[in-house]
Order: structure tokens, then C-alpha cells, then sequence
């Protein structure tokens, strides 16, 4: 056991090492140091716009270094105590290490990941919308499943969600919905639930028990926040307001606060209508058509950069990603890279994280 031991604390020495590396994380420390003592200056406050770019910039920065060196100290310790346990044979203290150890894996692994989330926009917070496809009711009924599986997964990733817009059903679920995460990286792993998501099951609203198959898209964008500019052309624009359709008390229901803003050229429409004033949802309503318009800018570059490098791997909007079945067995089988779970209910209760560990291994970076 002592010789398993030592070959596992080799290998994962050797990936901790490989890490720092590959993160250029020597780079990204000094930096932070270079930040921090900026931020410590008596006119830092003098221009509170820019203050708060360098306060964003240390804090991403943050995001890589801080889980490394926690990860790094807690190696050391249990390298270091792991060899005096086994000299005293301390049963009770190995296996308290070793499962420390096995915690320390589970962390490296994650870091691993989130390696792969490089991209420019990767660490921006996201905006994800769910919209029924065909099955009619069934359809808008899955659109009310998703939804709640991925407020499950936001709060196990302690994300803050905000509800932005959402239409009901005609009889029951939802038409669509919009979400706001905030959190780390929440871009960069949301990315990965882009496409269709295909429902296989018996209807609770046919009377006949059939199985029904119905379909609802899912769509990311990052948020784009006030240091990248994105011109958007007051002749490009159509704005609709309409009477807020959810819950919200008297004013949202009696006044016209709901925004819609349809951008001509591109045909993009966003609409949010959980503000209590106009001004609030048509803030929103920009910061999502922004958010459209730049990925769909670094989208096409990075498309652009693909076909030079005759990149075959695309996951186009549009296409099935992901089946759940229910019934006559239950498996949930991703269609991009194969991973698939029989426990249904676990991914319906927020478990994505293999299916989006697994995609952006193979696609990410």
C-alpha cells in the first residue's frame, strides 16, 4: 500500500507542477501583486469606472490563483504527514489522509477543467434562455423542467440566479424563459448546454398514456460588461413595450413596464419584463442584445479561424445535444460526446457537471 501511495503522490505532484505551467500562473500572481498595489494607492477611488475594471481584472485573476495555491498547500501537508504516518503506522491517520488526498484529486480534476475555459468570454457571467419546440404543451411543460434542472445546477456552482423574462404556457409550463447566472466561469461552463434537448416520455396530458417526444432549445450568450464597446444604432433598433404578463403586484400588472428590442439587421429580439420600471427592463434588454451581438462577433472570428485550420469538430445552434428518456427505460445520453447517465433524476435535480466536464474536454480550449 505505502509503494500505491507514493506512485499516486508522484503523479499527482507531477500534474500540480504541469498546472502552474500550462496557467502561466507565475505570470498571473505577479500580476495580481502589480494590481493589489494599485489598488492600495490613495487615488485609487479618483476615477471609480476605471477602479472597478482593475478591481475586476485582479479578481479573475484571482480565480486561477487562489484555488491553486490552496491547492498546493494542502498537497504539501499531506505529503509531508502521510510519510510519518506510515513510519508510526497509524492506520487511523493514513485513511483520514488518504481521503483527504482523495479530496485533493477531486479539486485538481476541477481545475483541470476549467482549464479549458480560455476563451475571451469565458469568464463572463451568462445569460441562458429555454424555448419551447415542437410538442405543443408536453413542449412548454419540458421548458418548465429545464428550467428548474438548471437553478439546481446555478446553486450547486453557487451562481446568483435573477430571473429576466419569462412567457407562460396557454395551458401549462412555460412558452420560454430567461436566466441571469452570475458567478465564476459561468459563461464558460453554460456554453456547453447550447442546442436542443429532446424529452422522451408518456404525457401527463394524454389521457391515452402515449409516449410523447417533444423538444425546447436552450441558448447562451455572456453578459458584456462596459469595457468591451459594442455600437448599437438607434435606426437599428424597433422597441415594443407591453404589459408585463407574469405575477408582480399592481404596478407591473397595470402599467406597460415590459421591453422588447428587435434588432433589424440580425433579427435579434430580447425582452425582459420582471423590472418594476420600463427604464430597469429596457437596461436589461441592452445588456442581452450587447451580450448577442459580441458573441456573435467572436463566434464568427473563431469559425473564421476553424475553417483555416480545417477545424472538422462544430457544434451548430439547432442541432439535438443531448435525449432524456423516461420511458420505457431512463437514460439521459449526450449526442456529441457520448457521456450518458441512468439516473434521470440526479441530471433533472442539477448533476450536469459530467456532461459539461466531458464536453469541454473535448471541445473546449
Amino acid at each position: 500500500m505505502h509503494n500505491e501511495v507514493q506512485l499516486r503522490l508522484k503523479n499527482l505532484e507531477d500534474r500540480i507542477l504541469h498546472m502552474w505551467r500550462y496557467l502561466d500562473l507565475a505570470s498571473k500572481e505577479a500580476k495580481v501583486r502589480a494590481l493589489e498595489a494599485e489598488m492600495e494607492t490613495p487615488t485609487f477611488w479618483d476615477n471609480n469606472d476605471t477602479a472597478q475594471k482593475v478591481i475586476n481584472e485582479c479578481n479573475t485573476l484571482k480565480a486561477w490563483t487562489t484555488p491553486y495555491y490552496d491547492l498546493k498547500v494542502r498537497f504539501s501537508n499531506v505529503n509531508e504527514l502521510l510519510g510519518e504516518a506510515f513510519e508510526l503506522d497509524d492506520e487511523g491517520l493514513v485513511q483520514e489522509l488518504l481521503q483527504e488526498l482523495n479530496s485533493i484529486e477531486e479539486h485538481l480534476k476541477e481545475l483541470e477543467i476549467r482549464k479549458m475555459l480560455s476563451g475571451e468570454l469565458d469568464n463572463k457571467n451568462a445569460f441562458l434562455s429555454i424555448n419551447a419546440g415542437a410538442g405543443g404543451t408536453e413542449a412548454c411543460d419540458w421548458v418548465l423542467m429545464l428550467s428548474r434542472m438548471y437553478q439546481r445546477w446555478a446553486a450547486k456552482k453557487n451562481w446568483k440566479v435573477e430571473l429576466i423574462d419569462t412567457i407562460d404556457g396557454d395551458v401549462a409550463g412555460i412558452k420560454s424563459i430567461t436566466y441571469k447566472f452570475t458567478g465564476a466561469f459561468a459563461y464558460g461552463y453554460a456554453k456547453a448546454e447550447k442546442g436542443v434537448h429532446r424529452l422522451v416520455r408518456i404525457s401527463p396530458f394524454d389521457s391515452n398514456a402515449k409516449r410523447h417526444t417533444s423538444f425546447a432549445s436552450v441558448d447562451v450568450t455572456p453578459e458584456i460588461t462596459e469595457d468591451i464597446q459594442i455600437e448599437i444604432k438607434p435606426e437599428d433598433l424597433r422597441i415594443d413595450t407591453f404589459r408585463a404578463s407574469g405575477a408582480g403586484g399592481q404596478h407591473v400588472n397595470r402599467t406597460d413596464s415590459a421591453v422588447r428590442l428587435t434588432h433589424l439587421p440580425t433579427g435579434i429580439v430580447v425582452s425582459c419584463q420582471t423590472q418594476r420600471s420600463q427604464l430597469q427592463n429596457k437596461e436589461t434588454c441592452y445588456k442581452m442584445l450587447r451580450s448577442k451581438l459580441y458573441e456573435m462577433e467572436v463566434t464568427a472570428r473563431e469559425n473564421a479561424l476553424k475553417a483555416i485550420g480545417g477545424e472538422k469538430k462544430e457544434i451548430a445552434w439547432g442541432s439535438q445535444i443531448r435525449n432524456y428518456v423516461f420511458q420505457p427505460y431512463t437514460l439521459v445520453k449526450d449526442t456529441r460526446t457520448k457521456v450518458e447517465c441512468g439516473n434521470i433524476q440526479a441530471v433533472m435535480d442539477g448533476e450536469l457537471d459530467d456532461f459539461v466536464n466531458a464536453y469541454l474536454m473535448e471541445f473546449g480550449g
